[in-house]
Order: structure tokens, then sequence, then C-alpha cells
């Protein structure tokens, strides 16, 4: 291909540099490696239903199309987005009409965009060998491919490319002459490469396409060389995107990272996934609601303050608006990831409930109930004894029947204020 015919041809340069061979896959060794069970059953032709889910650009189409071409198979192309029932039974009938003496797979990308129905239309032809299914999805198959489909499935898992590995595409791009840019002359600096190859975040479609903005925007200099710069770059890239999805895998999984580091008392990790959050444009609100049932969950009596503070923000939030309402919710995350932690009293109520619904229920004793519904006939507060009436504003009295304990305060924080007071009491009589 001349450096003429590069840049007239309409094709993307991401599709045209899609690997054709096994060998010429980028990363994902893990599942393609030599001895594999990828690879092995690529190699063996003993395909089944696969389901391959992972980021965008960690190169699924791509796997499946070498799939096709490695066993000589038809390769039909469905989306999840825009193929309906019809259009499924018709690819199918033909596959068993038309394409049958080949074999045929069927790749549907972002399979999970289909619904129940879709995905039972699929079982009779994945059963009976009419076609072989390959299903691509960025989310976990568990949860949003139905389950009589992925219990037939063998399921991988792509990660994202590393920058090396990214690198090893922006190379293979610039020097490919038939396919990339090897007919042009480019100065790709080192270090250009090296930002692009991080900034892409493993996704190898973006790379390629922020390389094909480079060489087709920058004119060659007086020596006919086309040099690539990290300014030049970094405009071609522009705002990296963030891979987030608010009401799938992204939306859950940073939220449990975020959570999970102010549990760990990692303020630092805490404040980088509540950035992540809210430059993907996460409701403040919701982010806001979770660190106030982490503060009694996590927290607890350990600070007593940090619910204040949790509830503060929250408020903050809704009073003020973003983005001014980041600095509340960054306040809140750092004061609660570095306080003292407690669950002492999460465990207490959980243990409690599972004594009352497993049909552990007391009645309320006499003394304790209120005078105004008390039985016929029973003495006035019968026996109740008021604490503030004695020292200390307290005084031996059961308050259970059967006496059981739920609450054992922890030795941290304030808590530890809470534990000696309680043994105090308890060792009073």
């Amino acid at each position: 291909m001349s450096a003429d015919s590069t840049f007239r041809s309409s094709e993307p340069l991401a599709a045209r540099m899609r690997p054709r061979t096994l060998g010429e896959v980028v990363g994902q060794r893990h599942i393609l490696g030599e001895g594999k069970l990828l690879r092995r059953v690529i190699e063996a032709d003993r395909l089944t239903t696969i389901i391959l889910f992972g980021p965008p650009g960690c190169g699924k189409t791509t796997l499946a199309e070498v799939i096709a071409k490695s066993t000589k198979r038809a390769f039909v192309r469905c989306s999840g987005v825009v193929s309906n029932v019809a259009e499924i039974r018709k690819v199918c009938d033909r596959a068993r009409t038309e394409l049958g003496g080949r074999g045929t797979i069927l790749f549907v990308d972002e399979i999970h965009r289909f619904s129940k129905s879709q995905q039972d239309v699929l079982l009779p032809y994945v059963e009976d060998g009419t076609v072989v299914l390959i299903g691509a999805t960025t989310h976990n198959p568990s949860m949003f491919v139905n389950t009589p489909l992925t219990s037939r499935s063998l399921v991988f898992e792509l990660k994202p490319l590393t920058p090396e590995e990214t690198v090893t595409l922006l190379d293979r791009a610039v020097q490919d002459p038939q396919r990339g840019y090897g007919g042009l002359t480019i100065d790709f600096a080192d270090e250009a490469k090296a930002f692009l190859a991080e900034i892409c975040d493993g996704d190898g479609r973006h790379a390629l396409t922020a390389l094909e903005v480079a060489v087709r925007s920058t004119p060659p200099g007086a020596d006919g060389v086309i040099r690539l710069t990290t300014d030049i770059i970094q405009e071609c890239v522009q705002r990296r995107i963030v891979q987030y999805d608010k009401k799938e895998d992204g939306h859950y999984d940073t939220i449990s990272a975020f959570i999970k580091s102010v549990r760990g008392s990692d303020p630092d990790a805490a404040i980088y996934w509540l950035a992540k959050m809210l430059v993907a444009g996460e409701d403040p609100r919701f982010i806001a609601r979770r660190l106030v049932i982490l503060a009694s969950e996590d927290i607890g009596n350990a600070d007593p303050r940090g619910l204040t503070i949790a509830v503060a923000a929250m408020q903050a939030v809704e009073f003020i608006g973003m983005p001014e309402a980041r600095i509340s919710l960054a306040q809140a995350t750092t004061y609660l990831a570095t306080a003292p932690k407690s669950n002492r009293s999460y465990e207490a109520i959980g243990k409690a409930m599972q004594d009352v619904e497993s049909g552990r229920v007391q009645p309320v004793p006499e003394h304790l109930k209120n005078v105004h519904v008390k039985a016929i006939g029973a003495e006035e507060n019968a026996g109740y004894k008021y604490p503030h009436s004695y020292a200390g504003a307290w005084t031996e009295q059961a308050y259970l029947r059967i006496p059981a304990t739920y609450y054992i305060p922890s030795e941290q924080g304030y808590e530890a204020t809470i534990a000696k007071r309680m043994e105090a009491l308890r060792g009073a009589f």
C-alpha cells in the first residue's frame, strides 16, 4: 500500500491492523499462550460456545475473527444492539442450509444487550450444532447473560493490553507497509509512544485511532518525515475517556473499590476512586448515601463523629450541588478513611435480627411495658427502676427475659472508652 493509497483508504487503521492469525494476536497470553485452554480448543478445532468478556479495545472481535480463520469456518456477525429475533432466526437458518458444510461461527457483539427471549432463540441452534456461538460483552456474563447460555459456554475474560503490548501494536502499525504506515517516513518519539500507550488505558483500538489521527493531521517536514511528538499525540488523544457505565459493571466495581478503600483506611486510594466516579459523571448523591452507610457500618462508635460528617456531606451535596460538592465529598472521604474502624454496631443488629427472624422472639417484660397499655390489674410500672434515680444514672435491671449479648465494643477509638464503661457497669454487681 503506497503512501497515497494509505490516506485514501476508507477503512480505519484499527480495522486494517486486525490480526489475521493467532500468532499476530497481541496480549491475552493467559488464555492464548502455549498449552492454554482456548489455544488448545482452537488448534484442535473442538469449538463449543464461547463467551469473551473484557473492556473495550482488548481484542474480543479480533479474536472471534481469528478463531474463524484458524478453523476455516464461515463467519457471520450480529449485534446485540440492532439484531432482533427474526434476524437471528434468518442467520441461523441460512447457516443450516447454505453454510452448513463449512461450519459457521455466529459472532454476537454486545450479547448482553440481547433480551432473554433473544438469547433463548439461540439455544436450539447452539445445541444442535448449527452454529458455534461466540458472544462478546464488556460486562460480567454471570450477571448479564442468561444462565442456560453461560452453562453451555466456555467463558474467557480478556484483559486490557499492557503499555508494552500497546507499544507493540503501535510499532506494528507504523512499520507495516501493506496495512499500516510502512510506506511513510515517520519519526515516532519514544516518549510520545509511551505516553500514548499509557493514556489509552489498555484500549488498543483507541491507541491506533489516535495514531491514525496524528499521522493524517501532521504534515511532513521539509525532509518528508512526519514527526510525532508528545504534544501532537496529546492533542490527538485529548481527554482520556473514563470507562464507566453508570448502570452496570463500571458503576458497581468502582463504588466497591471506593468503599473498600475507605474501610481499609487508605485515603489516597479512596480519593482516586472518588475522582474517577465524579469525572465519569456519577451521581454525587449516590456517593454521599454510601458514605453515610459506611460511617455506621464500618466506623460506628469508634468515631461517632463519622456519621455526623457523612450526613453533613450528604446535605451539602443537596444544598450546593456540583462541582463544589466534590470538596465536601472529599472531606468526608478522607475523614472516614482515616477514622478508627469498628463494625460492632453492624454486627450487633445483624445478630439480633437473626434471633428474631429465626423465631427466638421474647415478650416484653412486665416492668418495661408502656403503663398505658399494661395488663389489667398490673401494678403501676410493675417494679421498673428509673435509672436517673440512682448514682451514675444506672442500676442493675433486666431488660430481656432471656439475657443475650449482641453489642461487644471493640478497642478502637472511642469504642475503647465505651468498652471500659460497659465492663465497669457489668462488674458493679
